[in-house]
C-alpha cells in the first residue's frame, strides 16, 4: 500500500461517499487540495464518482467498496484507517434512518441501523485517531442529524444513533481537541439526498420545499463552521446563540446530577 500524498492537505476518507451528503463532501475536499478514499456499497457509483473527480480536480481519488455492516469489509477499512499515514481527515458520514414507530419498524433493520451508524462510526473513530494524535494533525467530521435534539421527531432508534454520534464528538474533544486533532459534529435537518428513499417516504419530494436544503448548502455552510473551529454545526439554525444557551443549561445541571441523597422533593431521604 502507498502512503502517497500529492497535497500538503493529506487524505480525507470519506464513508457514504457515493451520493448526497457524501458525495458533496468528496467534491468539496478535492477541490480544497485533498486527495480521497471514497467508501461505499455501491462499488460502479463510487468508481464512476472517483473518476470523474480525479479528471475535475487533478487530486489522487480510489474507490473503496465496503458495505460497512459486514464485519470483514469493515475490519480491512479499520486496517486502511490504521496504516495509512496519508489519512488527515475521517468523514463519518454512512448511515441511514427511519421514520416509522419502533412497533411498526423491523427490529432486524433497528439492528442494522445501529451497526451502521453507531457500531461502524465508533470503529473507524477509533481506528483513525491514535495515528492523528501521533502525527498531531487531523480532523474527524461525524454527521449526525437534528434529531439528536429531538428524539420525538422521526424514528427513536434513529434519533438515539444521532445522539451517540453528537456525544461522541463532544466528548472527544474533550479528550483530544488540544492535541492536534480537531471535531465537528454536523446536524443536518432536512436535506435533499437519498436519505428519505430509504428512510420510507418515497423522497424529500415529499416533505415542505421550505424546510429542505440541498445537500450542497449544507455541506458548503458545514465547512465554513469547519474553518470557524465549530464543534457543534446545525446549519439550518438562525442565531447561534440558541445553541450555545441550549448547550449551557446542558451544562448548568452537571454538578446537580449526582450527589449522595435524593432530591428533597421526592420525601425519601433517611
Amino acid at each position: 500500500m502507498s502512503n502517497h500524498t500529492t497535497s500538503s492537505k493529506g487524505t480525507a476518507l470519506i464513508t457514504g461517499a457515493s451520493t448526497g451528503i457524501g458525495a458533496v463532501y468528496a467534491d468539496r475536499l478535492a477541490q480544497r487540495g485533498y486527495d480521497l478514499i471514497l467508501v461505499a456499497r455501491n462499488g460502479k457509483r463510487l468508481s464512476e464518482l472517483a473518476t470523474s473527480l480525479a479528471a475535475k480536480t487533478g487530486q489522487k481519488v480510489e474507490a473503496f467498496p465496503a458495505d460497512l455492516t459486514n464485519k470483514a469489509e469493515l475490519l480491512k477499512l479499520e486496517e486502511r484507517l490504521r496504516t495509512d499515514t496519508s489519512i488527515t481527515t475521517l468523514v463519518n458520514n454512512a448511515g441511514f434512518g427511519g421514520v416509522a414507530t419502533l412497533l411498526d419498524s423491523n427490529v432486524d433493520d433497528m439492528e442494522n441501523m445501529i451497526d451502521l451508524n453507531i457500531t461502524a462510526l465508533l470503529r473507524l473513530t477509533s481506528a483513525v485517531l491514535p495515528g492523528l494524535l501521533e502525527r498531531k494533525r487531523g480532523a474527524i467530521i461525524n454527521i449526525a442529524s437534528i434529531v439528536a435534539l429531538n428524539p420525538e421527531l422521526l424514528n427513536g432508534v434513529y434519533s438515539g444513533t444521532k445522539a451517540f454520534v453528537l456525544n461522541l464528538t463532544q466528548s472527544l474533544h474533550k479528550e483530544v481537541g488540544d492535541k492536534g486533532v480537531q471535531l465537528q459534529a454536523v446536524l443536518p435537518g432536512a436535506t435533499a439526498s437519498e436519505f428519505w428513499n430509504r428512510a420510507g417516504i418515497g423522497g424529500h419530494q415529499n416533505l415542505p420545499s421550505e424546510i429542505v436544503m440541498s445537500s450542497e448548502e449544507m455541506v458548503d455552510a458545514s465547512l465554513v463552521a469547519f474553518d470557524h473551529g465549530e464543534l457543534v454545526t446545525i446549519p439550518a439554525l438562525p442565531e447561534i446563540a440558541d445553541w450555545e444557551k441550549f448547550n449551557a443549561a446542558r451544562l448548568a445541571l452537571a454538578p446537580n446530577l449526582s450527589h449522595k441523597h435524593s432530591a428533597a422533593r421526592y420525601g425519601v431521604r433517611g
